[in-house]
């Protein structure tokens, strides 16, 4: 079986990165994961994962979180690279802007988020849930590529698959979350258990409720592949200055969290 120490998790589109590419399928104690390319992306052996799927069918309170992380885990992969759609909570940021968050709040409500529901009790430290190696090369490489990126933000994830309301907005504008997401969590902590490395590339598509007139998916979709090639020349870039060698401090969070 192929391995790779990087992997991208993002929308469809992304895979046509990866060179000379072969896909795969992974048995985990949780299902099967998606098709997963493997390749290369700027000399290094990369794989993809398809977050929803490879023709985008799973909505994300559905996606199998687990499955995706440990099928990645068991490629050897050691530092992931997502992207997601997120809508604008902070005035500042607009459609088309790319935003590299350093925290996140969880609002899901029903999604398996960990591997140890049993001995031995596990505590992950969540004070730099985002890698900050990832970050740094993710906001070099979107501030090469588009010429701006915001680099400090909080990312909320929402159950879905509905939009927020305007008064769900307002409360988590007061939190201080910066943009809102479906697919951010469990994503981050599952990869922090499994020793991972994980940060994110977000993509405004739309200013959240109450900030525009009307939400609508053909809306996000033109936003979407407007931004699609700065993205992928984004994640390139990143791939490229990603170090050899983890000097964060993701690879040892378990250390120290088991009783």
């Amino acid at each position: 079986m192929e391995k790779a120490k990087i992997a991208i998790i993002g929308g469809t589109g992304l895979e046509f990165l990866i060179e000379g590419s072969t896909k795969t399928r992974i048995g985990t104690p949780y299902g099967p994961s998606p098709p997963i390319t493997i390749g290369k992306v700027a000399g290094k052996d990369v794989a993809f994962l398809p977050r929803h799927g490879e023709k985008h069918t799973m909505p994300p309170h559905k996606i199998n979180y687990q499955a995706n992380i440990w099928s990645l885990h068991a490629l050897g992969v050691e530092r992931i690279l997502a992207t997601n759609a997120v809508g604008g909570i902070n005035p500042k940021f607009k459609p088309g802007d790319f935003v590299i968050p350093n925290d996140l709040i969880d609002f899901t409500k029903n999604r398996p988020t960990t591997f140890y529901d049993e001995a031995p009790v596990t505590h992950i430290d969540a004070t730099n849930l985002y890698c900050p190696e990832l970050r740094h090369v993710l906001l070099i490489a979107a501030e090469k590529v588009t010429g701006k990126a915001w680099g400090n933000a909080v990312y909320l994830c929402t159950e879905g698959p509905r939009y927020e309301t305007p008064a769900e907005i307002k409360m988590f504008h007061k939190l201080g979350c910066g943009v809102v997401g479906m697919t951010g969590v469990p994503e981050a902590v599952l990869a922090r258990e499994l020793e991972i490395c994980y940060a994110t590339i977000c993509f405004v598509t739309n200013m959240a409720a109450g900030m525009q007139k009307r939400l609508t998916t053909e809306e996000v979709s033109k936003v979407a592949s407007k931004s699609a090639a700065n993205l992928q020349q984004t994640i390139k870039e990143a791939i490229r200055k990603v170090p050899e060698k983890r000097k964060c401090e993701c690879a040892t969070s378990l250390e120290a969290a088991r009783i």
